[in-house]
């Protein structure tokens, strides 16, 4: 039994399978039930403008977005685990990637880890938040061969 991760890329070359990993890595070390899932979704920048915009007040795009599925009501609480989505920006992640002279699927991966442990509860508003997501954010990116440093290389948003 394996985590249900939909990855919609409508158009945008993605590596599915190293996604996959990132996310199984996060889960895996959070021990998070197998039958969870959540949907990974790669857009524009003008959505991931208008979202940013609509639920965090801030009138540009952004790299990754995480919603946090909602708890199910008890009457259908036999349904699998929903964890909830992460958007990601390609144009604009492309971007700053290149920009950074950053590898893009290695930053994917990046925020992959980064939203899934948002959906998982961590958050980075204080210094003892960032460390603690910082630290798991580092074991997951050694899970999957990517050196901790592409943090600093990428460089990205504020939300990274």
């Amino acid at each position: 039994m394996s985590y249900t991760i939909d990855i919609r890329h409508e158009g945008y070359s993605v590596d599915t399978k190293r996604l996959i990993q990132s996310v199984s890595a996060v889960l895996d070390q959070h021990d998070i039930d197998r039958e969870s899932g959540l949907t990974i979704v790669f857009h524009d920048n003008k959505a991931q403008r208008a979202l940013n915009l609509a639920h965090r007040q801030i009138d540009a795009p952004t790299d990754v977005l995480s919603f946090p599925a909602d708890p199910l009501p008890q009457d259908i609480s036999e349904e699998k685990p929903y964890l909830g989505d992460l958007l990601i920006a390609y144009p604009y992640t492309q971007n700053t990637a290149k920009q950074n002279n950053a590898n893009l699927d290695d930053v994917f991966c990046l925020l992959v880890i980064h939203g899934t442990l948002h959906l998982l509860g961590y958050d980075h508003l204080t210094d003892e938040e960032k460390t603690d997501m910082w630290s798991a954010q580092a074991d997951a990116l050694k899970i999957i061969h990517i050196e901790p440093t592409i943090v600093d290389t990428y460089g990205g948003t504020n939300d990274v």
